[in-house]
């Protein structure tokens, strides 16, 4: 079978995300794009070979020859839109962060559970094999129990007047939009729900320029992580250190641009480097296996309300400022 796409934004993106990946997995078609503006969505679909054009987000989400919404608007968009698609019968990729906040992730979980369609958030590192590696790695005790644990991502967001991360109303701000990957990679490879100790930032009005945060997990471990969206360096790395060993992985985000993971075992070094599908590629072929029936989620669900809910903890403890 092959899953329509339909995309629901016309995206920067999409393009790297789902477009190209699309194009060389036979079991995925890209047939529709729809925008607010359509004279965007028309250019847009002209540009990427996109044979449909939707009026409006709306009417993209009821076409009848779409199978999945590939939700890539800002996050203040991601609660209307995705259970909208969901109550219209599609499946939904939605991207990261899931919402706003744990209270709409909550929202729009329970919406796939009563349409019973597949949610899936697009936390696309997840989903490489260097990341799948590192965590059965950590699951068979290679390391031991994990003691302590690090992570940040730090990128420059240029200041433009139509760059949703400087927009706060929109879901902007780096815990949101960089942050929220060091906190998943730590949850997922440490495999618990940790609590907030303490955290730190620099607000500009209510957009987060930069946060740090101390996490405490149940099995005695800790972890720090961190984003910076001012920054004069891109930095995306992970670090675990157990009672029999260390890990490292660089660039973690997106290990197929020359990532690499590197582990301390016992006083063995071993350099495990990033290998088969690209990021992109896998998480599309892992929305095929979960549409196909031949694997479950890995993403959304209980994990993105998870996810939120820590951010959300982190906003408190940072003493964002009030709306």
């Amino acid at each position: 079978m092959v899953y329509r796409i339909g995309l629901l934004g016309a995206s920067k993106i999409a393009p790297g995300a789902v477009i190209a990946p699309a194009k060389a997995n036979p079991d995925f078609e890209i047939v529709a794009v729809g925008a607010r503006d359509a004279d965007r969505a028309k250019t847009y679909a002209e540009t990427y070979g996109i044979a449909h054009v939707a009026g409006s987000y709306a009417e993209l989400v009821r076409r009848d020859d779409v199978d999945v919404v590939y939700n890539a608007l800002p996050p203040g968009g991601h609660l209307e839109w995705t259970i909208a698609a969901l109550q219209a019968g599609k499946a939904v990729l939605c991207e990261k962060p899931f919402a706003m906040n744990a209270g709409e992730a909550q929202r729009m979980v329970a919406a796939a559970a009563s349409t019973g369609r597949v949610l899936i958030e697009a936390f696309h590192y997840r989903f490489h094999s260097l990341i799948r590696e590192a965590e059965a790695l950590v699951r068979a005790g290679r390391l031991g129990a994990i003691r302590r644990g690090s992570a940040v991502f730090n990128v420059n967001i240029a200041r433009t007047p139509d760059e949703l991360r400087w927009r706060a109303e929109l879901g902007g701000g780096g815990l949101m939009d960089l942050g929220c990957y060091p906190i998943h990679a730590l949850r997922t490879l440490l495999g618990e729900e940790p609590v907030v100790r303490s955290a730190s930032g620099a607000f500009e009005g209510r957009v987060d320029t930069q946060i740090t945060a101390e996490l405490d997990f149940p099995g005695g471990g800790s972890a720090s992580m961190g984003c910076a969206m001012i920054t004069d360096t891109i930095s995306a790395t992970l670090t675990l250190e157990g009672e029999l060993g260390r890990l490292e992985i660089t660039p973690f985000i997106a290990p197929q641009r020359r990532g690499r993971m590197t582990t301390t075992v016992k006083g063995e070094t071993t350099v495990h480097d990033a290998s088969g599908p690209t990021s992109y590629e896998a998480q599309l072929i892992h929305l095929g296996e979960v549409l196909s029936g031949r694997a479950k989620p890995l993403t959304g669900g209980a994990d993105a309300v998870a996810n939120m809910t820590v951010i959300d903890a982190i906003y408190a403890a940072a003493g964002r400022p009030a709306a």
